[in-house]
């Protein structure tokens, strides 16, 4: 293993060692993100770093008993084992993470041909309130700190600035989200956050996380 690391070149050992660092922090990699500024989706040269070298980082990955797999048709490589969160959630930051999840799953299975929905922040709070996890509308001060920091690690992609942001704000669910959350256990996590107040505050439900996405 570190034979094949030697042989490339210092360019490709460097963009291997920032490919590492971007999974242990953030656990995925999207085949393609969202430029704002040509309004298109662009490839990104992680992923196409990490796609070549899969083998070797699989290997190196299992060491620390870490897997890591890639599904192709989403455009999504990702690890899991260990830490697969390292940043804790608020409650609110955790609430929009479970929705965009459902709003994904619902859209995939209607008639979307893409690997990545859109949607609005008004139908993410809409979501919210269906299952009462909201007692009120968050402050727009509370919602542009959780879409930024959901932003952060690529889960979305707000289509407009966060200081306009607005319940017709359109945001983009990468499709990293299948990364994170998986299956039918979402519902029942939501209902009890609906029915224990003291749930999500400043946790991080990195547990929860984990056995959804075995």
């Amino acid at each position: 293993m570190i034979e094949y690391f030697e042989q490339i070149t210092q360019e490709e050992q460097d963009m291997l060692t920032e490919v590492i660092q971007t999974l242990l922090r953030q656990t995925y990699l999207l085949e393609r993100r969202y430029d704002r500024r040509t309004g298109r989706m662009q490839y990104v040269k992680e992923y196409r770093t990490c796609s070549k070298h899969l083998e070797f980082l699989r290997e190196y990955f299992a060491i620390a008993g870490i897997t890591l797999k890639e599904n192709a048709h989403m455009g999504v490589i990702y690890i899991q084992g260990g830490q697969v969160w390292a940043e804790k959630l608020s409650r609110l930051a955790t609430i929009y993470l479970l929705v965009l999840k459902l709003i994904y799953d619902e859209q995939m299975a209607s008639v979307s041909s893409s690997s990545h929905i859109v949607t609005t922040l008004g139908a993410i709070n809409g979501k919210a309130g269906e299952f009462g996890v909201l007692k009120s509308l968050p402050s727009v001060t509370e919602m542009r700190r959780t879409i930024a920091l959901l932003k952060k690690y690529q889960m979305i992609e707000p289509l407009e600035a966060l200081e306009e942001i607005k319940e017709e704000t359109r945001i983009i669910i990468y499709p990293c989200i299948n990364a994170v959350l998986m299956g039918d256990e979402i519902r029942k996590l939501l209902a009890t956050f609906g029915e224990e107040d003291n749930l999500g505050d400043e946790t991080a439900i990195q547990s929860a996380f984990e056995d959804l996405s075995e």
